[in-house]
């Protein structure tokens, strides 16, 4: 027995040593990538010597003697932090993630190469100037030179995930960065989405009311009558069930809920204490581990400029100079129109066009599959755009039999200029200027927001699509391809586009509302993405004379919802200090307390609040109560809540208090009785998932931001080094936007919203402040990994000085860049 006993403590004793040097090769192999900030560096291809200075929080100020230099610094710099974050945008826009995950990416594959995304970017890249071409070529220099020295000096292959996964890093091309901005247009898009759902719609409720009432009209005139989607393409299934949406992490195809949004105001010297305009941006997206955005600085020849860049593109997106800032903040200009495609019967090779029957263009693609076999697809395009496969957005069950679908967008144009557009920007001294070098900016469309020290500006920029007046749908659902009136005729010239300079009132903002109200075809869009933000954001704004950065700083960070405050007291009329006593444990006395917080309440969406869960808990579970009955499995679509039918509802807009009867029972439910059911239903659903004792919930358990490692951030262990989770205020409908998952288990997680914030202030614009969502580096073992990410929930900000002193003061690193003979 005791010599049982030796060898099992010898036996543990080793596999505890074993265990300790198998962490510790890991930990040594892993930390070899970590990029050495102080260091001198030997490299091809630069005129001169370049510095990359790390200031306290590293963001890196880069200093060179051409822009040719400096942009090589940057690419050098993005690698050095954001290696893998690159690769996989650039996989993702090839249509190549597959050979390093195999299946599980194979769908995204196929989707992006029926796109043929990055042949376009290709071709777009030959028809940039040579002024941006020249930019593009000592970027991708630059990264090549930090790969270079990844591999002369064994660095841990660039990144620790490189040891993982066998994803080889090629050299960098000028093509890849062009190929990742239209991978944002990707990210970036929601009306193909929104024509299925409204072609769907319309077969499930023939009544066009009703169609409006669960998809309203923005405020607005201008819309006229449509036509039911069953007489554009009869013979389609009036219910069908839902396809999801590819839920991998790593798939581009967002639902259209996170299709981008964004904030960004501005205020001319008349309305600001300082006497020098403000402006403020926060552009959103899916939140990821690291974020999407890099701090960066650009000494460039022209002056020095500050902001937020995305890893693999070479240009400031939204930040300032020392004359001139600018944000973005998505357009929801309608760049996409979906065509139902006839095949001849008696030729599957041919599709219906206004000239009778025409071949498809056809090329065959090549996938390769980790651990599989390749798979060869066949792509086919028509005049009107690629062909997509029914499952995507569910095309299927709204295409008749005998038809494909096609897509027509603005992200697919050949000879795409938007990186020339963002490389003139950075160089515009003034509001007229930056409206002039945007011209040729195509897509995704984006409202920019321009202010000088005298001026501020709002300018849609990107292509507006050409449509016929007598177009079948106005773009809004799938319209047969082979009727002339339905395919676009171009684009419209760039002084079409919306256009706010010097308003009067020397407040100008977007939060994706409604900007304009034009009539078909010079609408812009029907769908817009916020009618909610925007309430809360004119208050704000009016209700001082002047204005601050602070002031701004408190909007952008601002968490009461206008949508809480406007249809609490509409749902719950019936309900509020009604009813008898009822003793304690009863669901009537959880229903008495839960109205009792609610009451009270500011409608702030505060973290450490119990109303807010109370809140969204209970217009969830009514819009569910509301809509399963009629839509059947397309309810699953309205995973979030949609204010605007809650309120038609329940003011009875054009009798749409028919939404509150159950129809398969006899009796007939009132609007009063589904609010009541609902908040039983909800707080069942609190009390099954939070706990009876509603005074102490929070809503920043359920409200999380999920700050994930898209590749690792489910692998057991490893995820909780990869992935940042944060308890966070706000919601879908408050200007510190914090847009919910929508989807059980964790309906209310915060997935989607600010991950880069700056607010500037032209009467002293190194007082400018700017944050990023997690923090710099893409290096889980690094320290910059999340270090921004507690002042990023905290509302806090770093200083976005263009001071070289003072980047150098407080640097953490210096990096030259020394050049070397070919």
């Amino acid at each position: 027995m005791a010599l049982i006993f030796r060898w099992l403590i010898r036996l543990a004793a080793t596999l505890v040593v074993l265990s300790v040097l198998t962490i510790t090769v890991i930990y040594w192999l892993a930390s070899r990538s970590l990029p050495d900030y102080t260091d001198t560096v030997p490299v091809r291809g630069l005129t001169a010597p370049v510095e990359i200075v790390r200031d306290n929080a590293n963001v890196p100020h880069i200093f060179g003697e051409t822009d040719a230099d400096v942009f090589f610094g940057l690419g050098f710099a993005h690698a050095q932090d954001r290696m893998w974050q690159m690769t996989i945008l650039r996989r993702t826009a090839q249509g190549r993630l597959s050979e390093v995950f195999g299946a599980s990416t194979l769908d995204i594959d196929k989707l992006m190469r029926r796109l043929d995304l990055y042949p376009l970017a290709v071709e777009s890249a030959a028809a940039l100037d040579a002024k941006t071409l020249a930019a593009l070529e000592a970027y991708a220099a630059g990264v090549n030179a930090r790969l270079n020295q990844i591999n002369t000096e064994a660095l841990g292959r660039g990144a620790p995930e490189m040891l993982l996964f066998n994803a080889p890093m090629a050299p960098w091309r000028p093509a890849d960065s062009v190929a990742i901005t239209k991978l944002m247009g990707v990210q970036l898009s929601g009306h193909l989405q929104g024509e299925v759902i409204r072609a769907r719609t319309s077969l499930a409720l023939p009544d066009e009311d009703r169609v409006r009432d669960i998809l309203p009209d923005f405020p607005g005139t201008g819309v006229a009558a449509l036509p039911e989607y069953a007489s554009l393409a009869p013979g389609v299934r009036r219910h069908a069930a839902n396809i999801p949406v590819n839920p991998h992490p790593l798939s581009p195809f967002k639902d259209m809920a996170f299709a981008g949004a964004s904030n960004a105001w501005a205020a001319a010297p008349s309305r600001s204490a300082s006497g020098g305009t403000l402006l403020a941006n926060d552009p959103h997206l899916g939140f990821t581990a690291p974020s999407i955005w890099y701090l960066a600085r650009l000494d460039l020849q022209s002056g020095g400029v500050i902001g937020g860049t995305i890893p693999g593109m070479p240009v400031v997106l939204t930040g300032r100079s020392d004359a001139l800032g600018w944000g973005l903040t998505s357009a929801y200009l309608d760049d996409q129109d979906v065509y139902i495609e006839e095949v001849n019967p008696d030729n599957r090779e041919e599709y219906r066009t206004p000239d009778g029957f025409k071949a498809f263009s056809k090329r065959a693609s090549i996938i390769t599959v980790k651990d599989a076999d390749p798979v060869t697809l066949t792509l086919r395009w028509t005049d009107n755009g690629p062909v997509l496969p029914g499952s995507h957005y569910n095309l299927a069950s709204i295409t008749p039999p005998g038809h494909v679908t096609s897509l027509n967008w603005t992200v697919l144009t050949p000879r795409d200029t938007s990186l020339a557009a963002a490389m003139a920007l950075m160089e515009a001294k003034s509001v007229e200027e930056g409206i002039k070098a945007a011209q040729p900016y195509i897509a995704p469309a984006q409202n920019l927001t321009l202010v000088d020290r005298e001026n501020i500006a709002m300018k849609m920029i990107g292509a507006m699509p050409r449509r016929d007046a007598g177009h079948q749908s106005q773009g809004r659902m799938p319209a047969p391809g082979w009727i002339a009136a339905n395919r676009w005729q171009g684009t419209l010239p760039y002084a079409a586009n919306p256009e706010f300079v010097a308003p009067v009132g020397g407040i100008l903002g977007n939060t994706n509302n409604k900007t304009v109200d034009r009539p078909f075809p010079n609408h812009v869009s029907f769908l817009w993405g916020d009618t909610q933000r925007v309430q809360r954001w004119q208050r704000l704004m009016q209700t001082r004379q002047v204005h601050t950065r602070d002031s701004f700083i408190e909007a952008q960070l601002d968490t009461v919802s206008f949508t809480a405050r406007s249809l609490l007291p509409l749902i719950g009329a019936e309900l509020w200090f009604t009813g008898e006593a009822a003793p304690d444990g009863s669901a009537e006395r959880q229903r008495q307390r839960a109205l009792i917080l609610l009451a009270g309440w500011s409608g702030e969406m505060n973290e450490h609040l119990p109303e807010p869960l109370i809140y969204a808990a209970w217009l969830r579970s009514l819009q569910a109560r509301l809509i399963q009955d009629e839509l059947g499995p397309l309810a699953a679509e309205f995973d979030h809540v949609q204010p605007l039918f809650i309120e038609r509802a329940f003011r009875n807009v054009n009798g749409a208090s028919v939404w509150c009867d159950v129809l398969q029972s006899a009796r007939v439910e009132d609007c009063a009785e589904m609010a009541r059911l609902a908040l039983d239903d909800a707080l069942l659903w609190i009390n099954e998932t939070w706990g009876p004792q509603l005074e102490s919930l929070r809503w920043g358990d359920a409200h999380q931001a999920t700050h994930d490692h898209p590749v690792l951030g489910t692998v057991p262990v490893l995820r909780y080094f990869v992935n940042i989770r944060q308890s966070t205020s706000g919601g879908d409908n408050t200007l510190q936007r914090g847009r919910t998952k929508g989807e059980d288990p964790d309906p209310f997680s915060n997935v989607h919203g600010a991950g880069y914030r700056g607010v500037y202030d032209f009467a002293d614009p190194d007082s400018s402040v700017f944050v990023s969502s997690t923090g710099q580096s893409g290096h889980f073992l690094s320290r910059h990994y999340d270090d921004l990410a507690q002042l990023w929930r905290r509302g806090e900000y770093i200083p976005m000085s263009l001071d070289a002193d003072l980047a150098r003061a407080a640097s953490v690193g210096v990096t030259t860049l020394t050049p070397v003979a070919p």
